[in-house]
């Protein structure tokens, strides 16, 4: 049996025709860049979060970086965030002209640990970016108590996290923007690059309308420098269409993390995941850790189960990061979590006898290893 680690094919064969007639009408249409079919699926992914705007941009990357130019940090700036996420987090921050101050996380949970933030707060601190790792919420109620008694934005990094929630809040809807990330192989996956930010701010909704668009106000009207962001509408015009599936998909996943939670608990030395009594996981990523994590996953290579690594290398110790000097040892649990992760499959087409089978080679490999 071969279990991958994730199959968008499977996902299309169930709504090929509603997406080939998406794709269709844009094509008919010729609106690729901008135009309707993005301002209907950003109007259609506000009422989804919750939030009185949506603007569509090209990725993930491009919403964190307008978020923070649009809310004027930049040089001397710095924005608090964790060394446990993908680069794209520290990377936006850097873009900015703004320097990323790291806090651990929390071990139960792996987001942003709400005690040490005030210690990172200087007088140069401008924001607080938590990230809703894996598809579950940040503890977002210290989070924001501290920023509002410090004067600081809160720009949720929701890119994992599309439906999640905290205390029946949806992410991007809590702090100053959510942004998101479209990418294939997200819960909310576009056929491509694409993004979005999520606000209840007319200003600064207006102010990313025009980064992502050159800076213009209207057509051929510069008002400041921007950039080419725009979402394309043959992206749009296919979330438009997966967004309806999604609270479905999501529903799915978590009766898969249920699953691999009631076969794998108590086996060896595994820590499966944890959710917050007030949080609503969309297992984005289904994350166990253990000590043993590369043999458990060459033996499981070797049964036809393709396992990940989100993430091997936190961002304080990449390469990208060296200038800050930030050794091994500064933030222990992130360092610890990123020698034990493992990313099972995870999907929401994934069937229930390939679950049962990856568990069984889990438990295998531990009962070999204790008879050792």
């Amino acid at each position: 049996m071969k279990v991958p680690f994730l199959d968008l094919k499977a996902q299309y064969e169930t709504i090929k025709e509603e997406i080939n007639t998406s794709i269709q009408e844009v094509i008919d249409s010729c609106a690729f860049a901008g135009g309707p079919f993005v301002e209907k699926f950003e109007k259609e992914y506000a009422e989804f979060c919750g939030t009185d705007y949506a603007i569509g941009v090209g990725s993930g990357t491009e919403a964190l970086w307008l978020t923070l130019l649009s809310l004027g940090i930049g040089r001397g700036d710095e924005v608090i965030t964790v060394p446990n996420t993908f680069i794209a987090t520290v990377e936006a921050i850097s873009f900015a002209g703004a320097t990323p101050v790291f806090v651990d996380i929390d071990e139960n949970y792996y987001t942003m640990n709400p005690d040490l933030i005030e210690n990172a707060i200087t007088p140069r601190t401008k924001a607080i970016i938590p990230v809703h790792l894996f598809g579950h919420m940040a503890d977002m109620d210290p989070i924001m108590e501290i920023a509002n008694r410090h004067g600081l934005y809160v720009i949720e990094d929701a890119c994992q996290a599309h439906g999640a929630e905290h205390k029946g809040k949806r992410a991007g809807s809590v702090g100053e923007a959510g942004c998101f990330s479209f990418y294939p192989g997200k819960n909310l996956g576009a056929y491509g690059e694409a993004g979005a930010v999520t606000t209840n701010n007319k200003d600064l909704t207006h102010k990313i309308k025009m980064l992502r668009d050159h800076g213009q106000s209207k057509k051929y009207y510069h008002d400041v420098i921007g950039w080419n962001a725009r979402m394309d509408g043959i992206q749009a015009a296919v979330l438009s269409v997966k967004l309806k599936h999604l609270e479905e998909w999501n529903g799915k996943r978590r009766k898969n993390a249920n699953m691999y939670d009631s076969l794998l608990k108590e086996v060896g030395d595994l820590c499966i995941p944890k959710v917050a009594e007030y949080n609503k996981h969309i297992y984005h990523i289904y994350a166990i850790r253990t000590q043993k994590r590369d043999a458990l996953i060459t033996a499981l290579k070797e049964k036809n189960i393709f396992c990940g690594i989100h993430y091997p290398v936190p961002v304080h110790l990449q390469g990208a990061y060296r200038y800050t000097r930030l050794d091994k040892g500064t933030y222990p649990i992130t360092e610890k979590c990123s020698e034990e992760f493992i990313s099972l499959p995870m999907f929401e087409k994934l069937v229930r006898e390939k679950i049962k089978y990856t568990a069984e080679e889990i438990i295998e490999f531990f009962s070999l290893i204790q008879s050792i």
